[in-house]
C-alpha cells in the first residue's frame, strides 16, 4: 500500500530551480534512502513533505491514517528539563494516566462507607478499566524502553539527569532523535541522522531501525549505514529523482549498467537522426520534384521520432589526483613506546608500531581515546610524555585536519593557493581550482564564508599540490557529500604514496584501507584487512588465524589469501551439507528396502512370481546405490 506519492514537483527560488519534475512513490514498510550532492535538493524535497514549504507545483499525498515524524533543525527541546524528563514526555498520555490511577487509589484505601458504596464500586472500576488502557498503550513497558532508547543513542546513566540548557548541540540533537525514535510513527523522516553520534551508537540505531515496522526516508552520507538499514536507494541529480530498488552498493551497480544502456540508445539514436538529416540534405541538394518530396517525407518521419533524453549525470564533482614528488624510502614512519597523558587522565600508552612505503593504514578506537591527540604527535605539533617518533628517509608529510585549521579564514580562495604555492602561474590556480569546483568569481570567495564541504575541497585541493609522500588525514570525508567522497576514496586508491588515517566512515575504510590500528589505553593491535575484517575478527577471533600471522606486502596479495579462504569455507559447508543429503538418502533407502522386504513375505506377493520378481529387481538397484552412497559416506568421514 503506498503511504508517500509526489506527482511532478517543481519547486523554484526566482530563477533558481531546485525540484523539477519529481515523481515516486514509497510503499508501507519500505526503507529508502534518498542520496545526491550537496545543494540536489535533499532537504527541500523533505520540507514540501512536511509542509515547510508549501510553494510548489505538482502533488503530494501522504496517507492520512500514518503519523509522521520528522527530526528539524527546530529541536524544540524544554530547557528546563532533564534528559530523562524531556524524554519522557513522549509518553505524557501515559504519565497522565499514571496521575490518575495513583489518584484513585488514594480513593480506594480510604474507608468503606455502605452509605457511598456505587460511588466506592465506580472509583474501582475507573481504575480497572484505566489500568487495562494503561497497559494496553504499554505503561509497563515505555520506561525500560526509554532507557534502551537513550543509553543505546550514547546517554550514560549519569547523564539521564543533566540539564538540557548545559547540553551541547550535539547532545541535543542526540535527545530529540531519542525523543523521535520513543514516539514510533508510522514514517520516519531523517535527515543526517548519524552526525553526533559515535561509532557504538551508530551501529545500535542501525540495528534499531532495520527491526523498525515503520516506514523510513533518509538523507544520509553515511554509506555503510544505508547499506544496513534501507532496501531502496533514490538518487537526486540536478533536481530530478531516479528510483532503485536495491540498497547503496547493489544501487551502484545498477546505476552504471542502467546508465550504460540509456547512454547506448541515446548515442544510437542521435547517430541516426545525424544520418537522417544528411540524407535529407543531399535530396535537398539535388533540387528535383522528386528528390524534395523524399527529403520532405523524411523529414516528416524525422519530426514524429520521439527524442530520447541524454542520461543524466552529476556534474557536481570535483577532479582529484595525489601523486608524490619524490619517492620515500621503503621505512616510513618508527613510533616507539609513546605515552600521553593530560592531567590525570591517561589516554594512551606503550604505543609502538612501523609504517612501511605504499601502506594504507586507518587508526580506529573509542571517542576520547587521543587518536588526534597521537596524529598530532607525529607531527610534533604536541610533545608525548615519553616515547620517540621517527621519520623514514626521504619522507615528505601532508597533513589533513578536519579543524580545517590550516586554512586563513582572512584570505580569500585564490589567495589561499596562491600564497602557499606561489611558483603556480594566476592561470595555474585559476585552472586547479576550477577542477575543485571554483570557478569565476567564486574564486574570490572568502575562506570565513564557505561551508564545510567547500574548505574541505580547498584543504584537498592544497594537500594535493603538495605532492607528500606520505599523508595522514583526520576525517577526512567529514563534509563531503556522497559523490565527493567516492573521488577521494577512488584518489587514495590510486596514490603511489603511503596512508595513515582516522576515519569513522566505514564505507571509507572498506575502499581505501587495508589495515586496520585500534588504539587502546595500553598499546595497538593490529588487524591485516579492511574494517569489514575487522568487525569479522572481532566477532569471532578465531577466524583468519591464518591470514593474522602471514605479513602482507600489498593490499592484493592479502585480498587473494583472503578470497581463498573464503572459497575453501563455503566449500567446506558444501561438503557439510552433501555429507547430511547422503545420510538422509541411505536412511531413507533402508527404509524402503526394509519394507520392500517385509512385502515379499506377504501370501499375495508370494505367490504372484511376476510381483516377486519386481520387487527383487527394486531391492538389488537400492543395494547398488547404498553401496555407491555408503563409499561416498566412508570417504567424507
Amino acid at each position: 500500500m503506498i503511504v508517500i506519492s509526489l506527482k511532478e514537483i517543481g519547486v523554484s527560488f526566482g530563477v533558481n530551480t531546485v525540484l523539477e519534475n519529481v515523481t515516486f512513490s514509497i510503499d508501507e514498510g519500505q526503507k529508502v534512502a534518498l542520496i545526491g550532492a550537496n545543494g540536489a535538493g535533499k532537504s527541500t524535497l523533505f520540507k514540501v513533505l512536511t509542509e515547510e514549504i508549501k510553494d510548489y507545483t505538482g502533488e503530494v499525498f501522504i496517507d492520512k491514517e500514518k503519523t509522521v515524524g520528522y527530526l528539524s533543525q527546530s529541536l524544540n527541546l524544554d530547557s528546563s528539563n532533564n534528559v530523562y524528563q524531556e524524554a519522557l514526555l513522549v509518553f505524557k498520555e501515559l504519565t497522565d494516566m499514571e496521575e490518575k490511577m495513583q489518584l484513585l487509589q488514594i480513593e480506594m484505601e480510604k474507608p468503606y462507607d455502605e452509605e457511598n458504596e456505587a460511588e466506592h464500586n465506580k472509583i474501582i472500576s475507573d481504575f480497572l478499566r484505566l489500568q487495562e488502557l494503561y497497559n494496553l498503550k504499554g505503561g509497563f513497558t515505555y520506561k525500560g524502553e526509554t532507557h534502551k532508547v537513550l543509553t543505546g543513542l550514547g546517554f550514560l546513566e549519569e547523564d539521564f539527569n543533566k540539564k538540557i540548557e548545559v547540553m551541547s548541540g550535539g547532545e541535543k540533537t542526540r535527545l530529540a532523535l531519542a525523543k523521535l525514535l520513543l514516539s514510533s510513527p508510522n514514517i520516519l523522516l531523517l535527515d543526517e541522522p548519524t552526525n553526533h553520534l559515535d561509532l557504538e551508537a551508530i551501529e545500535w540505531l542501525e540495528e534499531y531501525l532495520s527491526s523498525y515496522k515503520g516506514t523510513i526516508l533518509i538523507i544520509s552520507h553515511d554509506r555503510y549505514f544505508l547499506d544496513k538499514v534501507t532496501t531502496h536507494t533514490f538518487e537526486m541529480v540536478n533536481g530530478m529523482v531516479f528510483t532503485y530498488n536495491a540498497p547503496y552498493t547493489k544501487f551502484l551497480e545498477l546505476k552504471e549498467k542502467n546508465y550504460e544502456v540509456l547512454h547506448k540508445a541515446y548515442s544510437k539514436q542521435q547517430k541516426e537522426i545525424k544520418r537522417q538529416k544528411e540524407i535529407i540534405k543531399r535530396y535537398q541538394s539535388f533540387n528535383r520534384e522528386k528528390s524534395i518530396r523524399a527529403a520532405e517525407s523524411r523529414q516528416k518521419v524525422l519530426d514524429k521520432m520521439e527524442l530520447l533524453e541524454k542520461p543524466p549525470q552529476d556534474d557536481h564533482t570535483y577532479k582529484l589526483a595525489f601523486k608524490s614528488e619524490i619517492q620515500s624510502g621503503n621505512d616510513v614512519l618508527f613510533v616507539e613506546n609513546l605515552s600521553k597523558s593530560f592531567d590525570d587522565n591517561l589516554l594512551f600508552e606503550n604505543i609502538t608500531f612501523k609504517l612501511e612505503k605504499e601502506d594504507r593504514i586507518a587508526l580506529i578506537g573509542e571517542n576520547g581515546r587521543g587518536k588526534t591527540t597521537l596524529l598530532k604527535i607525529i607531527l610534533d605539533k604536541i610533545k608525548a610524555d615519553s616515547g620517540n617518533v621517527h621519520l623514514g628517509q626521504n619522507v615528505t608529510l601532508g597533513y589533513y585536519d578536519q579543524e580545517q585549521e590550516n586554512l586563513n579564514i582572512y584570505n580569500d580562495i585564490f589567495s589561499e593557493i596562491h600564497d602557499e604555492f606561489p611558483y603556480l602561474t594566476e592561470r595555474e590556480v585559476r585552472t586547479s581550482l576550477g577542477r575543485f569546483l571554483f570557478t569565476g568569481e567564486e574564486v574570490f570567495k572568502e575562506i570565513s564564508t564557505l561551508s564545510g564541504g567547500e574548505k574541505c575541497r580547498v584543504s584537498l585541493l592544497k594537500l594535493m599540490l603538495k605532492k607528500s609522500n606520505f599523508l595522514i588525514l583526520d576525517e577526512p570525508t567529514n563534509h563531503l557529500d556522497i559523490p565527493s567522497r567516492e573521488v577521494l576514496e577512488d584518489a587514495l586508491k590510486d596514490y603511489d604514496g603511503t596512508l595513515f588515517v582516522i576515519s569513522h566512515d566505514r564505507y571509507f575504510l572498506n575502499k581505501a584501507i587495508n589495515t586496520i590500528f585500534e588504539l587502546k589505553e595500553d598499546g595497538i593491535d593490529k588487524y591485516l584487512g579492511n574494517y569489514s575484517y575487522y568487525v569479522e575478527k572481532k566477532e569471532n577471533p578465531n577466524r583468519f588465524k591464518g591470514l593474522e600471522n602471514k605479513d602482507y606486502s600489498s593490499k592484493t596479495e592479502y585480498e587473494k589469501d583472503k578470497k581463498k579462504d573464503r572459497k575453501e569455507r563455503l566449500k567446506e559447508k558444501k561438503l557439510k551439507e552433501e555429507f547430511k543429503n547422503i545420510e538422509s538418502e541411505i536412511e531413507s533407502l533402508e527404509e524402503k528396502k526394509s519394507n520392500l522386504t517385509l512385502d515379499l513375505t506377504r501370501e499375495e506377493i508370494f505367490n504372484d512370481i511376476n510381483k516377486s520378481l519386481e520387487i527383487s529387481s527394486e531391492i538389488d538397484e537400492i543395494d547398488l546405490k547404498l553401496d555407491s552412497l555408503y563409499s561416498s559416506w566412508e570417504e567424507m568421514v
